[in-house]
């Protein structure tokens, strides 16, 4: 990487996100990648919010946004608001005109059919409105004729136009091959590329981090910059997140598994997001995959970057996210795209790392965060008991809204159905599975309900009964959870309690006589 990319002073990053659909995840990558940037670097992280394109802007599209920044948990330096800057942005504008790099094209948006030049035949200049003297150009704007904002691109012929990359190293192009793009258009509006930089400008931006789509338009941005007396950021472009085909990821064709909300309320960690986000297109070179927020800011370096797009490996189909999620909120744009269960649709790397990150949170922070889930799917399940099943489902949940799943024996009154077959002891047969569980409602109905008491108690009952311990287990274990596949058997009737045992346990018997 040239010496150049460097952070010799403190960096002053941004990101410039246009509110006009969900956070997007390559999006919110950026904004990771930026904030990393600038805390390893005891930078500024400056959030700016692109709101200028009023036809396409949506509050919706506003609160989406915020909603993803905010349970990222991250935060920021400086906010703005690029339609409060319009002032300056006109103002950047005049500033190049009057030092004749930008000239008033009355020309109605051209059709394509004006001048073509060029490589591929693209409309580069009209000729005629660029060479319309000075005094006839102020003469028409002051008769009221409409008219747009041109930069005046150099067209010696000779010309090239030049940037440093961190990720993509050197890049030239020839001015002739740039069209006389808009400052202003007809009715004064700024453009996306003035306002742009008119912004980084002012706010003194050092490094711009952002897509990999944009490098093309970086070489008009060093046009205004120059323009403007001001020298260009440093750039660094991040490989795009592309599909298992291989294209793009797309908020209208692959719906909700591209919007960052659609992992939050299907029970990601926020740091697992950050962490799996991470990993597509940048990497810390020792291997390591699993990493806290601490260890991936003191890792992250712009030349960690690749150059590859990045594959997001989730699976596509065409179930309807309501109809096999509906306690997942959707966004209104992504609805009927193709969705399904978390298990199905989302990369199986992300999955594993949250799990990876689920284990690693003490007890008592991973309770905290599954409560609210419990409570609102209307289990009224105290502060005590939460943190107590905590730690028995904690090795068994990839996603936080697997606890409606892990645990909702212990939440509900009445267990749904089973197959009373599952009472019958492995190796054993319907009169054995009666005989452990008639025991073993005598045994429970005057034994200490701790770990260890009834272990004793159920371990010497399998005895007294002739047989094995794991026969004894199960059918208590069906019982008292409806399912063979349950947290270890003691602490579960510990958490259960006496009377709610002793009662799945009669419902039981009664299944299987």
């Amino acid at each position: 990487m040239p010496e150049s990319f460097a952070a010799a002073s403190p960096p002053r990053v941004r990101f410039a996100p246009s509110p006009t659909g969900f956070l997007h995840v390559g999006s919110a990558r950026t904004f990771i990648f930026n904030w990393l940037y600038a805390r390893h670097n005891a930078g500024t992280m400056i959030l700016r919010l692109d709101d200028t394109d009023v036809e396409r802007n949506t509050q919706a599209s506003v609160d989406s946004i915020f909603e993803g920044l905010k349970w990222l948990n991250l935060g920021w330096d400086e906010e703005y608001k690029q339609s409060e800057r319009m002032d300056l942005h006109r103002k950047t504008a005049w500033a190049i005109f009057e030092k004749g790099l930008a000239y008033r094209d009355f020309t109605p948006a051209h059709t394509g059919d004006a001048e073509k030049s060029g490589a591929q035949g693209t409309w580069l200049f009209n000729p005629g409105a660029r060479e319309i003297s000075s005094a006839e150009s102020d003469r028409r704007a002051a008769a009221g004729e409409p008219f747009a904002l041109r930069f005046r691109v150099p067209r010696g012929g000779a010309d090239l136009i030049r940037f440093a990359d961190a990720v993509y190293g050197e890049q030239v192009k020839s001015a002739a091959d740039i069209e006389d793009f808009a400052l202003l258009r007809s009715d004064g509006m700024p453009t996306y590329h003035l306002a742009s930089c008119a912004d980084d400008a002012d706010l003194r931006i050092s490094h711009i981090i952002r897509g990999q789509d944009h490098l093309s338009n970086t070489f008009k941005h060093v046009l205004i910059f120059q323009a403007a007396g001001c020298a260009p950021p440093q750039f660094a472009h991040l490989p795009l997140l592309v599909a298992p085909d291989g294209t793009k990821l797309s908020k209208r064709r692959h719906g909700p598994v591209v919007s960052v909300t659609t992992y939050r309320d299907a029970g990601f960690l926020s740091e697992a997001f950050i962490n799996f986000l991470c990993l597509l297109g940048w990497s810390p070179k020792d291997d390591r995959e699993k990493m806290s927020l601490k260890e991936l800011t003191d890792t992250f370096s712009l030349e960690g970057i690749n150059r590859s797009n990045a594959v997001v490996n989730f699976k596509e189909t065409e179930v309807t996210a309501e109809a096999v999620r509906p306690d997942v909120v959707i966004p209104s744009e992504a609805r009927n795209l193709g969705f399904a269960a978390p298990e199905d649709t989302f990369d199986p790397k992300a999955l594993w790392l949250n799990a990876e990150h689920i284990r690693a949170l003490p007890v008592e922070d991973l309770s905290t965060r599954l409560l609210p889930i419990v409570h609102s799917a209307g289990f009224n399940v105290t502060e005590e008991t939460m943190l107590r099943i905590t730690a028995l489902i904690r090795e068994r949940i990839k996603l936080l809204r697997d606890v409606l799943t892990a645990a909702d024996f212990f939440f509900v009154d009445q267990l749904p159905p089973y197959d009373p077959a599952e009472l019958i002891p492995q190796k054993g047969d319907k009169s054995m599975g009666l005989k452990v569980l008639t025991r073993a409602r005598e045994v429970l109905s005057s034994v200490e309900f701790k770990h260890d008491p009834l272990d004793q108690a159920l371990r010497a009952a399998a005895q007294e009964l002739g047989v094995k311990a794991g026969q004894m287990f199960q059918p208590i274990r069906v019982a008292v959870c409806g399912r063979k596949n349950a947290p270890p058997l003691f602490e579960t009737l510990e958490v259960l309690g006496r009377e709610t045992t002793l009662a799945r346990i009669e419902q039981a018997v009664q299944k299987i006589a």
